[in-house]
């Protein structure tokens, strides 16, 4: 199960981030209604995944172990994203937020 809702969060945090930050790069010169619209519909598949992956993931997980998953996942798809189709500079700080999921993850998770 939980493999499941990771696949599924990892699938649907792609769709966020191109919804969320996509039209930056790709839209730039057209009217910000033009650039809703299209990460709208962007946003339809990443909510037609989230809300199945929500849904299989309470079953195994507390409600902060779900979103502390989602987070670190959210992380690990918007660095690639920022680096490789952005083309930003990786930072240090990166890094440095990485390693503050991790104790996060460490916190939410112990028993």
């Amino acid at each position: 199960m939980l493999g499941q809702t990771a696949g599924l969060l990892v699938l649907s945090n792609i769709f966020m981030t191109m919804a969320w930050y996509g039209h930056l790069k790709g839209l730039k010169d057209k009217p910000w209604i033009i650039a809703a619209l299209i990460s709208w519909g962007i946003a339809l598949f990443e909510y037609l995944l989230q809300v199945p992956a929500n849904r299989i993931g309470s079953s195994a997980l507390s409600l902060p172990q779900l979103k502390i998953l989602q987070e670190v996942i959210t992380l690990a798809v918007f660095v690639p994203f920022v680096v490789l189709y952005m083309k930003q500079p990786i930072k240090l700080d990166f890094l440095w937020a990485a390693l503050c999921m991790v104790g996060a993850v460490y916190f939410i998770f112990r028993s």
